[in-house]
């Protein structure tokens, strides 16, 4: 298997899934990592596009097949691969994906737009951003207030053992602070963010490609750098209409 990634939330899911699997005792093929360079626009390249004609990251090459999103990989290596990750009882598994696609159709889009207006989009004057900075900011606190309800009770978001739904949201709200999204005063998700980040797959997870004593806390050369390619990538002028 081929794993063609970046440091990114999207990327930290698939990062955690695989340590997860290799910490549950599953006999995973081997594993070979790709770092692409988003700044360089590997992923608009022809050996990317024949893998992933959407042209983001991740993408899991497993022999003949090519898997793009990364929650859809999620549940590809969960249906793989079986673990608690992933449950096989019918209702337990429907609970579970629920909540990764819910992961994708609100967390994603309102955090990483919340988050590209708060750090990246550097085009426009503030003016401009008053409305998304304002409509992002609350609906991200929405949403991560509807996870502060869910977790009542509950360890994981669906019950007392990590899964794919917490892996696939877990990556956005750690950056809560980088996004400005504030959740100081949700206990709950506080407390599961502390307990997700304290298990040692999700620890090798985010460590891919970034130095220990960066993983929680970037250096301002690194913070820089992602704010100069964020800046890049987010820009209207470099926004691509079609493939």
């Amino acid at each position: 298997m081929e794993l063609w990634t970046a440091a990114t939330p999207n990327g930290w899911k698939v990062n955690i899934m695989v340590e997860e699997l290799a910490e549950a005792g599953v006999n995973l093929p081997a594993l070979e990592i790709r770092s692409i360079d988003l700044m360089a626009g590997e992923q608009f390249s022809d050996a990317f596009s024949r893998h992933n004609p959407n042209q983001k990251i991740p993408v899991l090459i497993d022999g003949d097949s090519s898997i793009m999103e990364s929650c859809a990989i999620l549940q590809y290596l969960g249906e793989q691969y079986p673990s608690e990750l992933l449950p096989t009882d019918r209702a337990a598994r429907w609970d579970v994906l629920q909540w990764l696609y819910w992961q994708a159709a609100n967390v994603g889009p309102i955090f990483g737009n919340k988050l590209s207006y708060t750090r990246y989009m550097d085009d426009i004057d503030e003016v401009q951003k008053d409305h998304p900075l304002e409509r992002f900011g609350k609906e991200g606190r929405r949403l991560a207030s509807v996870l502060n309800q869910r977790l009542k009770g509950r360890e994981y978001v669906c019950g007392n053992h990590l899964t794919i739904a917490d892996i696939a949201i877990y990556p956005w709200l750690r950056g809560w602070k980088w996004s400005k999204v504030n959740v100081s005063d949700m206990p709950n998700v506080l407390a599961w963010i502390d307990r997700v980040r304290a298990r040692p797959a999700v620890e090798r997870g985010l460590s891919y490609g970034v130095p220990k004593e960066e993983i929680d806390q970037w250096s301002e050369e690194r913070k820089a750098r992602y704010r100069k390619s964020g800046a890049s990538i987010a820009s209207n002028q470099n926004l691509k209409s079609e493939v």
